[in-house]
């Protein structure tokens, strides 16, 4: 699908925009940048982004609860177990349809993963067919994406990470997208030296799909991982090589759209 050239500059403009520090003032992504170290930031940001669902108030105030019971080091309160002290075995809700088990098998299974690898890129790294690799030597986004689910499916904890990537994935797109774009104020590149920065997919859920039908990007209103592929490959043409670019000027022309009504 071409892009006409006046929504690709609109676009074009809302991305440079919003791309900026302050744009993690009310993000999740903020809690990959209050903690240091690679291994810290990783674990934050797969935690955030695994919560990052619903009202974004709600979910940040219990990424908050989750940062302060880390003491900044997520890395060894995943590893150590602490955050059994922090949150009780039992069907409690913690977050909306996430109850305090569900939770704890989540981290546990993330303890494992720690464990075994010592960091999420490591694991990813290692675990992806060597014989996928791309010309330039890195990886496609989508192999990380289908190790991570079936880490988490084999291990019967895929309530909060997607079982496979039939759905659009979209938590873990995001994930990615922070794991691997550089030279940005937001996003970190920590793995920008083995994944593909150009096979990143667009974090897709309801809101973006109905924007991207709006400035006639999409047809249908499917939140699916073709879906994702094929809306992801139409903003390739508007930033070619960096597609996720495209996350920050929907979420700029959504801004602005609310701001006219």
């Amino acid at each position: 699908m071409s892009v006409d050239n006046n929504t690709a500059q609109k676009l074009i403009a809302y991305a440079e925009k919003y791309e900026h520090p302050q744009f993690l003032l009310n993000d999740p992504a903020q809690f990959m940048h209050a903690v240091k170290g690679v291994k810290n930031k990783e674990i934050m940001a797969f935690i955030a982004s695994a919560l990052s669902y619903g009202a974004r108030s709600a979910f940040i105030k219990r990424l908050h609860f989750l940062l302060d019971c880390t003491m900044g080091v997520p890395h060894d309160w995943i590893i150590s177990g602490e955050y059994r002290k922090h949150i009780p075995d039992d069907s409690a809700c913690f977050y909306r349809l996430y109850s305090n088990h569900l939770m704890l098998s989540f981290f546990d299974t993330l303890r494992q993963m720690i464990y075994s690898h010592d960091s999420i890129g490591q694991f990813v790294r290692t675990t992806i067919n060597p014989n996928a690799k791309l010309e330039n030597g890195k990886f496609r986004a989508i192999a990380a994406l289908e190790a991570i689910c079936t880490y988490f499916a084999d291990r019967e904890s895929n309530k909060i990470i997607p079982k496979d990537t039939r759905s659009c994935c979209k938590r873990l797109c995001m994930f990615l997208r922070w794991m691997v774009r550089s030279n940005s104020p937001v996003d970190l590149g920590l793995w920008s030296d083995f994944i593909d920065q150009s096979t990143l997919l667009l974090p897709l859920d309801t809101h973006v799909v109905h924007e991207a039908i709006e400035l006639g990007l999409l047809k249908s209103k499917t939140t699916s991982m073709a879906a994702a592929q094929r809306l992801t490959s139409t903003l390739s043409e508007i930033f070619p090589g960096d597609p996720t670019k495209a996350d920050f000027a929907l979420f700029g022309y959504g801004v602005n759209k609310s701001r006219k009504l």
